[in-house]
């Protein structure tokens, strides 16, 4: 596809991850014109990047998400449109990573007891049986993309055997051994974590689920850096609260913000992190080397990277 690219916005949602006029910035040596924008500005551009979605970019010609998730953005309408939609896909994969080894660092050496002691300035230590070590230790990805791979990469630096759940059962580098996705419930029975690295589809809604829940160990731990609905939140409410897992760690829900009258806030075997896994302060910085290199293969008359539709 090739069109005149001569105004490149910069959507001021993107506030919520970093501020829009780094990007700007950070592409201002660009050949075309690069301004922070908001919705009244979107009519005078040919591409934006953007965190949220608006009906006017249907009306552009190339709109890229700064996330890998992309589950927000209308694709019939945006092929109908013949509206190009590129993502971030690529850039998260050592940030997620060592967010999941901090959550897993958290829970076997008790430091999300500490720090909640000190906010009480309580002085208590863990029981003799409580805090365990990574070493030999399994944890089961469900996921095998971008996130899946970070989070194996990451985790096998920490001693702990990764196992992997996708679409097939092929083998993926850097997994011990992969499931295909009917084999779920096989794949998380035997793992100490049970990590959602996977997109939001029609196929992994609510993919965990009571009966996934049911089949995991009693003393596993779940973590969701994937998105929200993945889960059955009522259900993963239900099995903690029966003690059918020892604690999750979890950085998407089903509603966000998490709103106050959810259980999860008050859990003691519960982290709570707002939707920020993939937070750097490099973040604008890889996503602008990723909308640079598509203007380069725009003007190359070359196909996009990242192109989703």
């Amino acid at each position: 596809m090739q069109f005149e690219l001569e105004r490149l916005g910069v959507h001021d949602s993107v506030d919520a991850v970093f501020p829009p006029s780094e990007l700007a910035n950070y592409l201002s040596d660009l050949p075309v014109a690069v301004d922070v924008i908001g919705d009244e500005e979107i009519a005078d551009c040919d591409a934006v990047v953007t965190l949220k979605h608006r009906e006017m970019f249907l009306e552009l010609e190339w709109v890229h998400s700064i996330q890998a998730g992309v589950d927000r953005f209308p694709f019939d309408d945006f092929e109908a449109a013949g509206v190009v939609l590129t993502n971030s896909t690529g850039i998260h994969d050592r940030t997620v990573g060592e967010t999941v080894a901090g959550y897993l660092l958290a829970f076997s050496r008790r430091l999300h007891d500490h720090v909640a002691n000190q906010q009480e300035r309580r002085w208590e230590r863990p029981e003799w049986d409580e805090a365990f070590t990574l070493p030999g230790k399994t944890a089961c990805v469900v996921g095998t993309g971008t996130l899946g791979r970070g989070v194996a990469e990451t985790l096998d630096a920490l001693g702990v055997r990764v196992t992997g759940v996708r679409r097939s059962g092929d083998p993926v580098p850097g997994f011990e051994e992969i499931y295909a996705n009917d084999d779920l419930l096989e794949a998380v029975a035997d793992a100490e974590f049970v990590i959602a690295t996977v997109p939001l589809t029609d196929e992994t809604h609510h993919l965990f689920d009571a009966e996934a829940f049911d089949a995991m160990r009693e003393d596993a731990y779940f973590v969701n850096v994937a998105r929200g609905p993945v889960v059955d939140e009522p259900a993963l409410i239900d099995t903690l609260e029966s003690n059918g897992i020892a604690g999750a760690a979890l950085d998407v829900f089903e509603e966000e913000p998490l709103p106050e009258a959810s259980p999860l806030w008050s859990m003691d075997e519960v982290i709570v992190t707002p939707h920020c896994a993939a937070y750097t302060r490099n973040y604008f910085r890889d996503v602008g080397e990723i909308v640079r290199e598509n203007v380069g293969r725009l003007e190359a008359d070359e196909a996009f990277h990242n192109r989703v539709v």
